[in-house]
């Protein structure tokens, strides 16, 4: 499980990013994290929505997708107006019955390392409030928390509170991440 390729994702894998999200919501469910992700929430279509503004990547074992993550370059729902100097991480998500402990960090890494690489120096995103595990998770990522947004609206769902965070990646911030491997579709070639 250590050989991840990380790729963009495109139309064709739509039903595995949202099979992989539903499957993410059931398990933190199981895990007695509520109110966060809710099985079937989020179709396909919202998914389409962001690889048309931003970029969602899957990360694959075994030609089976086994995580993934969105990557926006703004966020003005949580953050307001900001100049061009983050990406902002929404739903990282793996499966948990098929990759290891510590891949969700792997992912969380290759995100900060494709923000770098676009030449901008933070890494923000937001986690809800009222989960201490999942804030603690973020702040042992080396994420440190710079505001509360409340009542930010939510796809499929109803406005909910959130913590602000963000990771320099000019500091020292950035781990040392694996390479970026990306496989061949027709998106690869948009990548700066």
């Amino acid at each position: 499980m250590n050989d991840l390729r990380f790729r963009l994702a495109d139309d064709a894998d739509l039903a595995a990013v949202v099979r992989l999200r539903d499957d993410a919501a059931r398990w933190m469910l199981a895990q007695g994290v509520t109110g966060q992700w809710r099985p079937g929430e989020l179709g396909e279509d919202h998914f389409r929505r962001i690889m048309e503004n931003g970029e969602v990547w899957l990360a694959e074992a075994a030609d089976r997708v086994v995580g993934a993550w969105e990557l926006w370059w703004e966020d003005e729902d949580a953050w307001g107006p900001q100049p061009p100097t983050a990406g902002y991480v929404h739903r990282l998500m793996v499966d948990h019955d098929r990759v290891p402990p510590r891949t969700g960090r792997q992912l969380l890494r290759v995100a900060e390392r494709r923000v770098a690489e676009v030449g901008r120096p933070l890494v923000r995103l937001d986690c809800l409030a009222g989960n201490a595990r999942l804030n603690a998770y973020y702040l042992d990522a080396g994420y440190r928390v710079v505001g509360r947004k409340e009542g930010k609206p939510q796809p499929g769902g109803t406005p909910k509170s959130f913590t602000l965070l963000e990771k320099s990646l000019r500091d020292g911030g950035e781990e040392e991440s694996p390479a970026l491997v990306v496989v061949g579709r027709e998106r690869q070639a948009a990548l700066g």
